[in-house]
């Protein structure tokens, strides 16, 4: 089980959206790489990061940053926002990120995210970010009228890595993570699956460790003091 610190970049900047609206966005570092190497110090096993600009873009935009990030840390990255090539996919994994995050792609080309796959054994995992269970893309800003649990059985075969379900409706407001919704999910697939969106307690570390989750994705609450990450770490390992 792992706890993925969230280092979420727009503009150049560390922020944190609330309900993944971009206009309402708070900035709580000036330099992600620096962010980046904190979250480290503070026993940081695997970094969770995301292009905002670019996942509206559908395109790669705040390369300089993420770039600056590999060259500061040394554990693995996972990376989403804006990827939706195998052209794109290749270019990440070339660079040093670990594992890349596809969302928008899931839902929009399915047979190039299994090609992916299969290319890239357990290097792809597939982003389901909800509202009230059903799948949104392109930044959150599209609604479809498709299941998570009907898109994640789409990958049950293709290899993907992990499936990181995200409760759109709970994310950067500290509501708690969604454990009903993750862990039925979980029951569903024999493909990990970590939660995201809303994690706000050490008690939400403490439900987690007895789920059948393979981790959490944990943003504001590190960056406004709710959680210390070398208590969630110690209370996950214990």
């Amino acid at each position: 089980m792992m706890l993925y610190p969230a280092i979420d970049i727009k503009d150049g900047k560390c922020v944190r959206l609330r309900l993944g609206e971009m206009e309402d966005a708070t900035i709580f570092a000036e330099d992600p790489a620096a962010q980046a190497e904190s979250f480290v110090k503070e026993g940081a096993q695997y970094l969770h990061l995301v292009d905002l600009n670019g996942a509206f873009a559908g395109k790669s935009i705040n390369t300089a940053s993420i770039q600056a990030i590999l060259r500061k840390v040394k554990i693995p990255c996972q990376l989403g926002g804006g990827i939706r090539s195998l052209e794109q996919i290749d270019y990440w994994l070339g660079q040093g990120i670990d594992r890349i995050i596809l969302g928008s792609a899931a839902l929009a080309k399915p047979e190039m995210v299994k090609e992916a796959a299969r290319l890239y054994p357990k290097k792809i995992v597939v982003g389901l970010d909800t509202r009230k269970g059903m799948v949104a893309s392109d930044g959150w800003a599209k609604q479809s009228h498709v299941k998570a649990h009907d898109l994640a059985r789409n990958f049950e075969d293709a290899g993907i890595a992990a499936l990181i379900h995200t409760d759109i409706d709970r994310d950067g407001i500290l509501a708690g993570l969604n454990f009903a919704a993750s862990v039925e999910l979980a029951h569903q697939v024999t493909i990990p699956v970590i939660a995201s969106g809303g994690c706000k307690s050490l008690e939400d570390i403490r439900i987690l460790q007895k789920t059948n989750l393979a981790g959490a994705i944990i943003g504001r609450a590190l960056y406004t003091g709710g959680i210390k990450l070398s208590d969630a770490l110690e209370i996950l390992h214990a």
